[in-house]
């Protein structure tokens, strides 16, 4: 399995951004998908997650109502989108895939299999 993270940038804060992940598999439905981010000196942090049948969906409390796991099965995508974005959003954001058969989020970057490589998003003040 590959992915492919894009759509990172430079935004002012208040600002808006859609990440893509972009993934080479037939039903992306039957993943479980992820996404992280890790800031300097901190640790990878799932900050959405959605199980695998589009069932259930977990936000960190830092990004609730301004966040929004999504998927798109016919184009094999999964997205992010950030709104009201914070300084304090400023990080790596990578997407993840667990392929296991089990209708759970997984929030544990320890427990997904495929990564993608990563988009920087910078929030400025």
């Amino acid at each position: 399995v590959q992915l492919q993270a894009s759509g990172g940038g430079l935004v002012q804060a208040g600002g808006s951004l859609r990440l893509s992940c972009a993934a080479s598999v037939r039903n992306l439905n039957n993943y479980a998908v992820g996404w992280f981010r890790q800031a300097p000196g901190k640790e990878r942090e799932c900050v959405a997650a959605i199980s695998r049948s589009l069932t259930i969906t977990y936000y960190a409390d830092s990004v609730k109502g301004r966040f929004a796991i999504s998927r798109d099965n016919a184009k094999s995508t999964a997205y992010l989108q950030m709104n009201s974005l914070k300084p304090e959003d400023t990080a790596v954001y990578y997407c993840a895939v667990d392929p296991r058969r089990r209708v759970v989020v997984v929030t544990s970057f320890t427990e997904y299999d495929y990564w993608g490589q990563g988009t920087q998003v910078t929030v400025s003040s």
